[in-house]
């Protein structure tokens, strides 16, 4: 099992105060922790949330989210740098701008982007500016360079080092207006991850993550959205269908199984939408068991 330190970063900066900022104490709470084995390495809060959208950029927060990126990517970077794992406990999406910068100042880094939604906006199609609904397109470089270019170091992924995995909603975001993906980004939506089976499909985004970096790693990106609503409902946008619990587990497994995975991000869990804890329980379960050595 991986040596893993545990982050919390439980920023709604990118959304709205709905709930998913108490992700981290959910997770904790249903034995996250006690059941990896390891240490809490810290809590990076987030700056005030403002709900008035900045009129220079477009977004919300847009000053808020790059103070607090800065700040997750030392804390991320400091685990990195003691020889272990981040896991990163959101929050909104938003996170994955720090979490990307950590291994950014590192090298050239690749991205598995596990999400219901491709989150490929840009601030004129977004309505409310939400950066959890862009993250990826300002990860690559497409948007306000106070998010895309954090220390001169923009873009934080290239195209060609992204897998998007796992997303639904192509025909959601082409009648909203998003930008398409681009050519370059290698897109593996839910019809083509069943077609090949999740085993399969994982083994497949891993090989492409694990080719010709520059050594930083990959970062794997967990929105809780990329499962069945039918067993995650606690999310704040809900599209039908997704990963069954045990997909989930299957592709987590294998992509954090290969060494050159540098860190795991979960965010969007919402758990006041989880009123008794069932879903938090099982989505831990899912964590461990993705987590644990194969016997």
């Amino acid at each position: 099992m991986r040596d893993v330190a545990i982050i919390e970063a439980p920023s709604v900066l990118g959304l709205r105060p709905t709930g998913v900022e108490e992700l981290p104490e959910a997770l904790l709470g249903a034995g996250l922790a006690a059941g990896l084995g390891t240490v809490r390495a810290g809590r990076v809060e987030p700056p005030p949330y403002d709900p008035e959208r900045d009129p220079g950029t477009g977004v919300l927060n847009p000053d808020g989210i790059a103070a607090h990126s800065l700040a997750l990517a030392d804390a991320v970077g400091g685990v990195i740098d003691a020889g272990r794992f981040p896991l990163v406990l959101g929050g909104d999406c938003s996170t994955l701008l720090g979490n990307l910068l950590a291994l950014r100042r590192r090298g050239r880094p690749g991205l598995l982007f596990l999400d219901g939604h491709t989150d490929f906006y840009q601030p004129s199609a977004e309505p409310a500016g939400e950066v959890a609904s862009m993250e990826l397109a300002l990860a690559t470089g497409r948007g306000p360079r106070v998010l895309t270019d954090p220390e001169g170091l923009g873009p934080l992924v290239r195209d060609e080092d992204v897998v998007a995995f796992g997303f639904r909603d192509g025909e959601e975001s082409a009648e909203a207006g998003m930008q398409p993906l681009p050519p370059g980004l290698h897109a593996m939506d839910l019809d083509t991850v069943r077609a090949l089976g999740a085993g399969e499909a994982a083994r497949r985004a891993v090989g492409l993550l694990a080719g010709d970096g520059a050594g930083a790693g990959y970062w794997v990106h967990l929105d809780a959205d990329v499962l069945d609503d039918a067993v995650m409902p606690a999310v704040d946008y809900r599209l039908p269908g997704g990963l069954g619990w045990s997909e989930l587990e299957t592709v987590l497994r294998t992509a954090l199984s290969d060494t050159g995975a540098a860190g795991l991000g979960v965010t969007i869990f919402n758990p006041r939408l989880d009123p008794d804890g069932e879903i938090a329980a099982r989505f831990t379960a899912c964590l461990l068991r993705a987590f644990a050595p194969e016997v």
